[in-house]
């Protein structure tokens, strides 16, 4: 495992704080696809400037790359020697949702650009319940995929907060 790519169903998910807690054990760097993607103000990058910024993350012999944004997934797959997939129920993505906006009401995450103060807004949250069952199969599929055009990568499907315990904790024996 020296370049991992972290996707999830949703906002919420946890793979931020997995891909924290991933690089604390393996001692690779982190790099999180929502500050390569948003400038100050919650302007986002041109798309070939984001691409390019993944690129150039992706060239390096050791990363973890948390993220969804599937206009660029190909980028990151391509290089990737296994995909963390979590998948955890709707209600408790909304609930982390809220959760980080009033924990970091007012700021930035660290997981994003300088100048990006955490918000939440209606559209935001219905996005998060209107994609949640579509993007969970296209998931599959897409997983499938890697696994088929990649059969020497491991792809690692977390389904519960139990199973991303477990799998931390046994990261470090």
């Amino acid at each position: 495992m020296k370049r991992v790519m972290i996707v999830g169903v949703s906002s919420g998910v946890g793979k931020s704080t997995l891909a924290r807690e991933m690089g604390k054990r393996l001692d690779l760097p982190v790099h999180h696809l929502d500050a390569l993607h948003w400038e100050p103000g919650w302007k986002e990058a041109e798309p070939d400037v984001f691409a390019a910024r993944q690129k150039a993350v992706a060239a390096g012999d050791k990363w973890i790359i948390e993220g969804n944004y599937r206009p660029t997934y190909d980028i990151r797959a391509a290089r990737a020697d296994t995909i963390v997939y979590v998948e955890l129920p709707l209600r408790v993505c909304l609930y982390r949702v809220v959760k980080r906006w009033w924990k970091f009401r007012g700021q930035s995450r660290p997981d994003l650009g300088p100048g990006c103060e955490e918000r939440l807004d209606y559209d935001f949250l219905k996005f998060i319940v209107t994609t949640y069952h579509r993007r969970k199969r296209e998931m599959q599929e897409r997983l499938l995929s890697f696994q088929l055009e990649n059969p020497s990568s491991e792809v690692i499907q977390l389904r519960s907060q139990r199973e991303t315990a477990a799998f931390l904790n046994y990261m470090e024996q």
